[in-house]
């Protein structure tokens, strides 16, 4: 799992990135547990969806992904103007804007982790800066 998360705080997951990972999640999961006999019919059969989450008690990788986003939100909120960091990803880019739809920003991608969780209240950068936690 380590291996599969490095960065992951600093992605943005559109809703092709996130089916892919949890395809591969249950992939993975499913090669461990391995095929379950079938009382019925007793044959082998692939275990359920369903049946891989009871088995493995763990959240799913998106949900790890997004913690882990809010968890780095914390972090870039609390350092503050003056952190080269701090003004990369929350600073506008100059220039020419490319044609078509806006690819999804990180920025965006904590705001819609926040709505998610329920979490209504200031801005997502005033969080980090008045001592609040996440």
């Amino acid at each position: 799992m380590p291996a599969v998360l490095y960065g992951c705080e600093t992605w943005s997951l559109t809703s092709r990135k996130d089916r892919r990972l949890r395809v591969f999640d249950n992939r993975v999961l499913r090669r461990i547990f391995g095929p379950k006999m079938d009382e019925m019919t007793e044959e082998w059969r692939k275990i359920h969806n369903e049946e891989l989450n009871g088995l493995y008690c763990s959240p799913n990788i998106v949900w790890v992904i997004k913690l882990g986003r809010m968890r780095w939100e914390g972090h870039v909120a609390r350092m503050g103007e003056r952190r080269s960091l701090y003004r990369v990803l929350v600073g506008k880019h100059e220039g020419k804007e490319s044609v078509g739809r806006p690819r999804r920003r990180w920025e965006d991608n904590i705001k819609m982790d926040l709505q998610e969780v329920g979490y209504e209240g200031m801005g997502w950068l005033r969080i980090g800066t008045d001592g609040g936690h996440l």
